[in-house]
């Protein structure tokens, strides 16, 4: 594909390595060629960098496999999960888990790229309903207002939750960025 095709998200062989697109910019200076600039994450060593493709230029796209997964548990190996689809169950390394490892509890469904036979990278769903176990009490008479608290969640992770909530209530969080969402009703 060419270079001026290239999209966030999208997974091109940069060097010989897989890399997720970060961000890009297409730029077009008044006197010189037009570039594209994007920010790159190896999804083998996670690092992240940036480079800058001329727009003539040629980029190859990797061939990715999407496989729905479905956590089992964890233990000092990793994260044993299973196909939802062939029922073959796989390990995954903390390196692949990555910061989504919080998020992951037994029973949960999450969909995994694969590059030849491998798992490179997880993408958590976009909404994942948890209790409160742990906050401050709620206060009386608080509404919907800016002002929030820190709530300790279900799978371990603290996120700011408005003043109205109290302990043992099911929220939504997106995952993503730790984010509440709202009250389960």
């Amino acid at each position: 594909m060419k270079a001026t095709d290239i999209r966030r998200g999208h997974v091109i062989l940069f060097e010989g390595k897989p890399c997720r697109v970060m961000d890009f910019t297409h730029r077009t200076p008044g006197n010189l060629r037009a570039f594209v600039q994007v920010r790159l994450r190896d999804l083998i060593a996670g690092n992240t960098f940036d480079h800058r493709f001329s727009a003539t230029d040629f980029v190859e796209t990797a061939r990715l496999d999407t496989k729905e997964l479905q956590v089992l548990y964890r233990d000092a190996n990793g994260l044993h999960v299973m196909d939802a689809e062939t029922y073959d169950q796989y390990t995954l390394d903390d390196e692949t888990v990555g910061d989504a490892a919080p998020w992951l509890e037994p029973e949960m469904r999450f969909q995994a790229d694969w590059l030849d036979g491998r798992p490179i990278a997880i993408e958590l769903p976009n909404v994942i309903e948890l209790d409160i176990v742990e906050t401050s009490p709620a206060m009386r008479g608080a509404t919907k207002t800016a002002s929030s608290k820190p709530a300790k969640l279900s799978n371990g992770v603290t996120v700011q939750v408005p003043e109205f909530l109290g302990e043992g209530e099911r929220v939504r969080v997106d995952p993503r960025n730790g984010q509440y969402l709202e009250r389960v009703k």
